[in-house]
């Protein structure tokens, strides 16, 4: 596999499993009627580092953006959105991915990285507790999830 910065060009590759993961309405807190237009905005906006993963075909299988959570004083403290083609998934992309991004935080000087809306019944869960991702608390029944009913979402820290 191929983890590289993403290029303009790589939306419309993107942009199909960006639309089937917030159309689905699980895991983002985003509108699952986001349109094309202001899902770009939203992903590949200029202060965001915006990557992508290829596997060993070139098809493009994942993608993640890391930016400052907050600003000023506070803006070492990274944010990090992560997507992976539901169809790859379970095949290690999205670990190399958030390992990358990790590793990228934290060479680019921040001290910790923060998940805002993390929907407690997402898989990620897991993953983000095993790369030492701890919660630091549950906004209870924030998230209307269209099988579980109202669930909580959790706010998730790592120093760096």
């Amino acid at each position: 596999m191929l983890i590289r910065e993403a290029v303009a060009e790589d939306w419309p590759r993107i942009w199909p499993f960006w639309h089937r993961i917030v159309a689905a309405g699980e895991t983002y807190a985003w509108d699952p009627d986001t349109s094309q237009e202001a899902a770009r905005a939203l992903w590949m906006a200029p202060a965001k580092h915006v990557y992508v993963v290829e596997d060993d075909t070139g098809a493009l299988v994942a993608s993640a953006y890391l930016t400052p959570n907050y600003d000023g004083p506070a803006a070492r403290i990274a944010n990090a959105g992560f997507m992976v083609d539901p169809d790859q998934g379970g095949r290690g992309f999205g670990r190399a991915l958030a390992e990358h991004i990790l590793d990228t935080a934290k060479a680019e000087g921040y001290r910790g990285m923060v998940f805002n809306a993390v929907v407690e019944t997402n898989p990620a869960v897991k993953l983000w507790t095993s790369f030492g991702f701890t919660i630091l608390g549950t906004v209870p029944d924030a998230y209307e999830h269209p099988r579980h009913g109202r669930v909580g979402l959790h706010i998730m820290y790592k120093a760096l």
